[in-house]
This record gives C-alpha cells, structure tokens and sequence, in this order.
C-alpha cells in the first residue's frame, strides 16, 4: 500500500502544516480530559461553555475546508454564509450531546487535513475570503486553524497551558495579535504596545510603533504576554513595574 504525503511543496507550508497538526493534538488531548458531565461547564472564555468551545473548533474545521475546497476547485465557498448563521451554529452545536461533539471534532478536523494533503502544490496560493472578509492565499488558512487549536486547548480548562504552546507558535501569536490591532488603527490615534518577553529576550512590535510617537513598553514572560494579548489569564505583564492595562479586542 503506498503511503500518501503532503502535495504542497513549499517549505514554509510544510512547516506550518506541522505546527497545526501539533495543535490539533494539543485540542484532542484536552478534549480527552472533559467528561461528558463536564460539557456544559465554563470554559475559560467568558459565556461560553466547554461544549460552546469544542462545537467552535469543530466547525472552524469545516468552515476552514470549504475554503480549502474553494482553492481547489476554483469555485467560492464562504467560510459562513454569514456571522448571524456561524453564531448560531456554535449554539446548536453546543447542544449536541458529548459523543456527537467528540464525533465534530475529530472527524472535522480528519477531513480538513485530508483536504490540506490533497490540495495540488500549484494550488496553495489562490486566494480566498476569511470569514472577516480578509482576501488571503489559502495556505494561510493552516495559520488560521493553528491558533484556533493551540489556544482553544488551553480555554477547555483541562492542563492545558500557554506556556506550552510551542515557541515559534506563540511568538507568531505574538506578532499577529499586534499586526491586527496596527491595522485596525489605520489613522494612528490609538496606541501602540511595545511587547518585552523576559524570559526569552524577544521584543514584539507592530511596524510602526517607534513611528507612532505612542509607543507603551509591556513587560512579562511570553506566554503572559499572550495571555495578556488574547485576553486570556496569565501572569503579570507590567507598564513601568505597574499593571498593564487592559488589552485591545484581537478577533
């Protein structure tokens, strides 16, 4: 029986497909950790349960590999048909019981990287439409599916940690969060954080924050500093040995 392997021959998407796959992992064994009885419980995300977080990643699989599908077939495929519709969707599937919820997300998650596999290399760079209306090459939707799991595993409240998310993930985090809110901010009014992670010696900033004369200095270690920046616990970040104040909206 032959072995089939990634058709994607672009090193950096190869990279990336191992870190979502790593993430993916990361999901399921926190997953794992949820008993059934335990599914309508709080999550770590203020109003949403355990069952409101595993429907979420379960159908940001499916909605990931309509656009996928889009890239290889040339047809459009939204992600959603809209927010209204994705909003209810994770509501009914919050609903479901714990063997049809362990069922979305790991068959979701299987399709989907059939799909990754399976997308022809010439292909990869066919842009499609996020579900913010962001024009993209699909290969950036492994990055989009790769934060949704790394930090969605750490929000089932199971052991999973920030800290353990993998370095070149969490810096990227990192780098995404503070790009979003550069850009959100096209005229330069609000201001702009200058990340220090202490324990690794990292300095995250969007590109024009020494331009934009409002530059705030954060400090902490990096996995507080995500947890600070995503909105999640973490440590303590600090402004001048004083608190940080709170963070942005990111997504």
């Amino acid at each position: 029986m032959s072995v089939r392997t990634d058709r994607a021959t672009d090193p950096g998407v190869l990279a990336d497909l191992a870190d979502a796959r790593l993430g993916q992992a990361s999901f399921s064994r926190a997953l794992n950790e949820v008993r059934n009885d335990r599914l309508a419980t709080p999550s770590a995300l203020p109003g949403w349960s355990r069952a409101h977080v595993i429907a979420h990643v379960g159908y940001n699989a499916r909605g990931i590999n309509r656009l996928v599908d889009w890239a290889g077939t040339g047809i459009e495929t939204p992600m959603y048909p809209d927010p209204a519709a994705r909003a209810a969707e994770i509501a009914l599937g919050a609903t479901l019981s714990g063997r049809a919820l362990r069922h979305l997300s790991d068959h979701a998650a299987i399709a989907l990287d059939v799909a990754w596999r399976d997308l022809p290399a010439d292909r990869w760079t066919h842009p499609v439409r996020t579900a913010l209306g962001r024009i993209v090459p699909v290969s950036e939707t492994v990055w989009m599916r790769t934060r949704e799991t790394w930090l969605h595993a750490v929000d089932l409240d199971t052991g999973a940690r920030l800290v353990d998310i993998p370095a070149r993930v969490a810096s990227r985090l990192l780098t995404d969060v503070l790009t979003t809110w550069s850009s959100r901010d096209a005229d330069g009014r609000e201001v702009r954080f200058v990340l220090e992670a202490t324990d690794s010696g990292e300095i995250f900033a969007a590109a024009d924050a020494a331009a934009s004369g409002r530059a705030v200095t954060l400090r902490g270690r990096r996995a507080d500093l995500l947890g600070w920046a995503t909105g999640r616990p973490a440590g303590p970040v600090l402004r001048d040995g004083d608190p940080a104040p709170a963070a942005p909206r990111w997504i």
